[in-house]
This record gives structure tokens, sequence and C-alpha cells, in this order.
């Protein structure tokens, strides 16, 4: 059964809205481990138009299950993961103007960076993850920079799933395959939802986690967020 991960990234932008403390980012988390989920993620952004510096050092303090703080490698997003030591490190290749990740690594071309970089986030005992395409040679340098695991970016999936699904899984598939024949461990992100979700998993059987922001959180405003959380873990589990 693959991990369902919980962005709590919207919550923060619906509080930041009004101002004050609700909803609040850490009973929120803390109701979706109640709740069933297995990890909390969050992308502070250096504006931090939802998630704040903060809100990071509140959920430390209260997140039980696994803690991933996403973010682009620079300065202050060290500075972070050395301090707060969360269970993974997502590193994503994004500029802090972007609207949301919508790119993977090249991690030929960053290969020395990324290295060095993993290294230093190994030494605080912090698995590593980066966020990569379905392109093989992406997959390949991934597994020359000494990273635990690659998230693999599924917003190219989820748009392409709606015309042929068969389709839009292939790449993952093949990709997956020679991620696990590295021992390169496996998550996943960006636009998987209720419909796809299910398809994507048994498509991709290897698959350890998955993190889901915004399509939980709206799905949440329908179903309720504890029988949200419900719907998405049924959807990770591969019946025999």
């Amino acid at each position: 059964m693959a991990k369902l991960s919980v962005n709590v990234n919207k919550i923060a932008t619906l509080r930041n809205a009004r101002g004050g403390n609700t909803p609040s980012v850490t009973q929120v988390a803390i109701d979706c481990e109640r709740f069933g989920a297995d990890g909390i993620t969050v992308h502070p952004r250096p504006d931090e138009r939802h998630i704040t510096k903060k809100d990071v050092f509140d959920l430390k303090e209260v997140v039980t299950t696994e803690f991933n703080i996403e973010g682009y490698p620079d300065e202050r997003f060290m500075d972070l993961i050395k301090t707060i030591r969360p269970k993974q490190a997502t590193l994503v290749p994004d500029p802090p103007h972007v609207l949301t990740s919508n790119a993977g690594w090249n991690t030929v071309e960053h290969e020395a960076k990324l290295k060095d970089i993993c290294a230093e986030i190994a030494e605080y005992g912090v698995r590593t993850s980066i966020f990569v395409d379905t392109n093989l040679a992406n997959i390949e340098g991934a597994s020359k920079v000494g990273v635990d695991r690659i998230e693999l970016y599924t917003g190219p999936f989820a748009e392409q799933y709606v015309k042929d699904k068969n389709l839009a899984v292939a790449p993952y598939v093949e990709a997956a395959k020679l991620a696990s024949e590295l021992n390169i461990g496996i998550n996943a992100g960006h636009d998987l939802n209720l419909i796809n979700l299910g398809f994507f998993y048994r498509s991709i059987p290897q698959l350890l986690e998955v993190s889901i922001g915004h399509a939980l959180i709206s799905d949440a405003l329908y179903y309720g967020l504890e029988n949200t959380i419900h719907l998405y873990k049924r959807l990770l589990v591969i019946e025999e």
C-alpha cells in the first residue's frame, strides 16, 4: 500500500486570505493524521503566500507521521531542513515566482549541484527526494546524485488521462521500472485526484508515496476532510 501525504498549503492559503488562524494549519494536520493520512507535506515559499516559516516550526511540534518539506534548495531552504530535520526533503527546481511546481529537474545538467545538496541533507539524517519528469536520462541522472527517491511529476499524466489513460501512464511505467532497477524509491505528485489516482497506482505498484494537496482539499469541500482522506486511501490499495 502506498502512503498518502497530505499537502496542507491550500489550508494556509485560505487562512492567509482572511488573516488570523482560521483554519488552523496545525489542527488540520493533526486531524489529517487522525483520519488516516500517512504524512504531511508543505512547500514554504520565500514570499510566504501560503505556508510560513512559523508554520513549519509549529508543524514540527505536532506531526507524528512523516513530515515532508518541499522547496527549491536555496540557502533559506537548506537552513530550514538543517534545523527542522523532517523525515523527507523534496527538492523542486522551480524559482520563487512560479505559481506551482510544473517541471522536473534536469539531473544531467545539475548533477554536481544536486549531488552536493543530497550529501548535505543526508548528513542531517533526512531522506532526499527530487522532483523529476519521465525522461529516462533524468532518472539515470538521479541515480548518480545520491538521492533516496524521486517524485514523478504527474501533471502531464493527469492532463492526458482524460484523453487516453493507457497512453498517459506508459512513460511513467517505464520511468518507474528504470528507477526500481536503479534502487531508487518512487514517489509521485501533482494533479493526482480521485479520478486518476487508482489507475496510476495499479499501473505502478512500485509507488511508495503520493503527495496530494489541491485536489484533496477541494474534494473535502464536498465530502468532508475525514471522508475524503478515506476515499483517497482506498485508491492506494492493490487487491490481490
